[in-house]
């Protein structure tokens, strides 16, 4: 087999900008068979494997890219399914630029190799020409009949189904809580369907239902159900926390009660789970003519390339530079082809409305950089006398979450931080309650995918040693 050592990735095929802005439809469009393999053959099949150590799932990449690159697509789904349950997922949302391909050798001297669209292509690859999916389908282990062998799970983002996926391999009878009508998590509510089409979500998350996983719906722990209760008279033997974290924060200031001041949260549910942007949709969503999405991470620029697609001037604000944008570089860059402005160096100070209650506008100060904070970023410092105001008729606020507060108020027992967050053992997931278990942003606050599916993953191996 001859190696490309060409120093560039192979380019991913996507809309037009122009178009795309549009429509909801996926931006990028996949690798075709010769691109996959092309690409493939850039990768040096490492002996120490440093990607492998910085993916969150622990599949084994040089392992799945080599099958690739021999044009044995199946062989490869088969190897990364058995670290990663959501392949086509992850291929799509995860920040791979600061994992995997973040440690690639090939990275040193050229760009690094493209993993994250090597796994997405393997996914779809699988979903197309597989007939049956019997990789998905994967036979559990049997083992005996034991009075702690049912698991619960709260939560169907990406933390509770690894969970699920694992425990339900090795044997044992998983049932997912989830407190919305349809299953998925973040994954359906807070991610575009330009960036993750619903019907990939759906269809990994039948691999799961095809191993035997329950999944129940419009289910809300600590109201419904109480963790105490799953354990004590519905006979679970251990319970996993995924729930998240979907309590959006604001700013506390002026104005953020008027109309047409949103969270994040609250906007990209209406568009991804309720499609509020189809004409005559029961929870519509407001036709604004000027957005401002406060913000810099992927939901602010996730919220910001939605509201573009429904016909809005679109604005993102955000108190540091461009350097320190928290979100993806690809998406940054998406972004600013479809036309959304940045307004860097910037930050809200009130937000006016007019007599019917109304947002009108945006007052705003500029900053410039100082000392680096708590998160080892420059610190943003006011400018005095900087004050400026910006037209516009919603504002989107994006900029974080926490758990809420549901479980842990319901949950005697159960330790967590100040902020929020459940206090859990970094590598088994072990809470302070006894067969109890948590990991993902539930623990964390905002994250990414992976690592809530590394956690979720890590947490199934300590629950079945524990229930063994």
């Amino acid at each position: 087999m001859t190696a490309n050592m060409s120093t560039k990735k192979n380019e991913m095929p996507v809309q037009d900008p122009f178009v795309r802005r549009g429509n909801f439809s996926e931006v990028a469009l996949g690798y075709s068979e010769e691109q996959a393999v092309d690409e493939a053959k850039r990768c040096l099949g490492c002996k120490n494997k440093p990607c492998v150590d910085h993916c969150p799932v622990n599949i084994d990449i040089p392992a799945f890219i080599a099958r690739i690159a021999e044009g044995e697509f199946e062989k490869a789904y088969q190897i990364i399914i058995e670290g990663n349950s959501l392949p086509a997922i992850c291929g799509r949302v995860c920040p791979q630029e600061t994992q995997c391909e973040g440690k690639c050798i090939r990275g040193i001297k050229s760009e690094p190799v493209a993993i994250g669209r090597l796994e997405r292509f393997v996914a779809d690859h699988h979903k197309t020409h597989s007939a049956s999916a019997e990789a998905v389908k994967s036979t559990p282990v049997k083992i005996e009949p034991e009075v702690r062998k049912k698991v619960a799970v709260i939560g169907s983002g990406p933390a509770g189904l690894a969970c699920a996926g694992n425990l339900a391999r090795k044997g044992y009878s998983v049932t997912i809580f989830e407190a919305l009508h349809r299953e998925g998590g973040v994954l359906v509510y807070g991610i575009p369907e330009f960036r993750l089409p619903k019907t990939i979500v759906q269809y990994e998350i039948q691999g799961l239902k095809d191993m035997g996983v329950e999944i129940v719906c419009n289910t809300v722990i600590g109201k419904t159900l109480t963790v105490d209760e799953l354990l004590n008279k519905h006979g679970y033997g251990a319970v996993f926390i995924g729930s998240g974290a979907g309590l959006p924060a604001f700013m506390n200031i002026p104005g953020e009660n008027l109309n047409g001041v949103y969270s994040a949260n609250e906007f990209l549910t209406r568009i991804n789970l309720m499609r509020a942007y189809k004409e005559g949709n029961a929870t519509p969503i407001q036709p604004a003519k000027k957005v401002a999405v406060i913000g810099g991470g992927n939901v602010a620029m996730d919220s910001a390339r939605c509201a573009k697609r429904l016909g809005a001037d679109v604005t993102i604000i955000y108190r540091r530079t461009e350097k320190e944008l928290p979100a993806r570089h690809e998406e940054v860059e998406h972004a600013k082809e479809e036309g959304i402005n940045f307004m860097l160096l910037t930050s809200p100070v009130k937000i006016s409305g007019d007599e019917k209650g109304w947002v009108k506008s945006i007052t705003c100060e500029k900053m410039t950089l100082g000392e680096p904070d708590k998160s080892g970023r420059a610190r943003p410092i006011p400018i005095q006398g900087s004050e400026t105001d910006i037209e516009a008729d919603c504002v989107i606020m994006a900029i974080g979450t926490s758990p809420n507060p549901l479980i842990r108020n319901s949950t005697e027992g159960l330790d967590t931080q100040k902020w929020g967050g459940i206090i859990a053992d970094e590598i088994t997931g072990k809470t302070s309650l006894e067969g109890v278990y948590a990991g993902g942003d539930a623990v964390t606050g905002a994250a990414t995918v992976i690592l809530a599916m590394g956690a979720g993953k890590k947490a199934a191996e300590a629950i079945a040693a524990y229930l063994s």
